[in-house]
């Protein structure tokens, strides 16, 4: 039962039965509110035991009242696979696109849709720009995608034949956002963190995280790191679940996980700053969806690493790229983002900052199969 939209940094309330976008205060993202007491007299872990399993079984802490608006192609419930004592891996290379922006599109996509917005546009690195382009053409939506032109030929494909009309734009995301902001043809802007309802469908990961877990989670949780939706998601999953009497007080600490050619979130850190400060760093990492040069919720990221005792790590070129082949030969053929949260792990254990005997969880956000070039 959502009941407002919330600026995270000044608090300001904002109607969310009409369409919301940054906050009109301060600029800072929104976050969707429920009414907890109401759902908990029904939403417990026992009630979605036996539903569907895709990131609706979490619906009364998803922002669509009206289940006829719901666009769903199956998304969410991925598995989580062991790779030895104390390490797994959740695996959203199954989702539909191929990558965890399923889980932000559907839910953003069928929350513009019941709002009645038919016009939809957002700037991506690759893959959350298929995954609009797919929910849009599912939901009857028009979409526009700006893309960098050295965005991956099967991103560009994927909202081609979506039907979606693609926009390609020199440079990297920020020059794409840049580019669409200068169009303003009247679309909705659907950017990472500047509409309060991707994060919702991000959020679903801390549920399953936890739900797949026992409800007991994870000692560390070590995430691929651009604009950072993912990280703040699972953290807004674990209040909120805090808050519904699902959890207790414990968290994970977080590890966000960047290329060394791209890591504006692990220079601020290791600086002990609260922002990003100074000319952005735009490094072409095979890890397009870390090419993210200024997070624009770059505050609230590190305030998640401090909060949680965690840390920002930085991994090399190389070790995205053998990563992707070790895990391929353990049976997971992922994204070069996710096997960048491996390399981390195993940079981790060598400087003590992990343990074996921890329980630690990596997140691998998309298929190999979108990047079989780097095999």
């Amino acid at each position: 039962m959502l009941v407002t939209v919330k600026c995270v940094s000044c608090g300001l309330e904002l109607d969310p039965d009409r369409p919301q976008t940054t906050c009109t205060a301060c600029g800072s993202m929104l976050s969707a509110e429920y009414d907890y007491e109401a759902i908990k007299e029904t939403f417990s872990p026992s009630s979605v035991r036996g539903r569907a399993p895709s990131l609706w079984r979490y619906r009364e802490v998803l922002p669509v009242a009206d289940e006829g608006r719901v666009v769903s192609l199956g998304e969410g419930f991925t598995p989580v696979v062991s790779l030895g004592k104390g390490l797994k891996m959740k695996d959203d290379g199954i989702q539909p696109t191929g990558t965890f922006k399923a889980r932000g599109m559907s839910v953003a996509v069928s929350r513009a849709r019941e709002l009645g917005i038919n016009k939809l546009a957002v700037p991506s690195a690759g893959n959350a720009g298929a995954a609009l382009a797919c929910y849009a053409a599912a939901a009857g939506l028009r979409a526009r995608v700006y893309m960098p032109t050295e965005s991956p030929a099967s991103t560009v494909k994927e909202v081609v034949a979506y039907g979606a009309e693609l926009v390609q734009v020199e440079g990297n995301i920020s020059d794409a956002a840049k580019r669409m902001a200068e169009d303003a043809d009247g679309s909705f802007d659907m950017s990472t963190l500047k509409e309060p309802y991707r994060l919702e469908g991000k959020k679903t990961m801390g549920y399953e995280v936890a739900e797949q877990a026992g409800f007991v989670l994870p000692d560390v949780i070590v995430y691929p790191t651009g604009g950072g939706t993912g990280l703040l998601g699972m953290w807004k999953a674990f209040d909120e679940m805090e808050e519904l009497g699902w959890i207790g007080a414990d968290r994970p600490r977080m590890v966000s996980v960047q290329s060394e050619l791209c890591k504006p979130i692990v220079d601020a850190f290791a600086a002990g700053r609260e922002s990003l400060e100074g000319p952005a760093v735009d490094g072409r990492t095979v890890a397009s969806g870390l090419r993210v040069p200024r997070p624009f919720a770059a505050r609230q990221i590190l305030r998640v690493l401090r909060d949680s005792r965690g840390t920002a790590v930085a991994v090399p070129e190389a070790g995205i790229t053998s990563s992707m082949r070790s895990l391929a030969k353990k049976g997971l053929f992922v994204c070069p983002e996710g096997a960048a949260t491996f390399a981390a792990y195993e940079n981790m254990l060598s400087d003590g900052s992990v343990d074996r005997g921890d329980d630690v969880l990596l997140y691998n956000t998309g298929s190999g199969l979108k990047y079989l070039e780097l095999f």
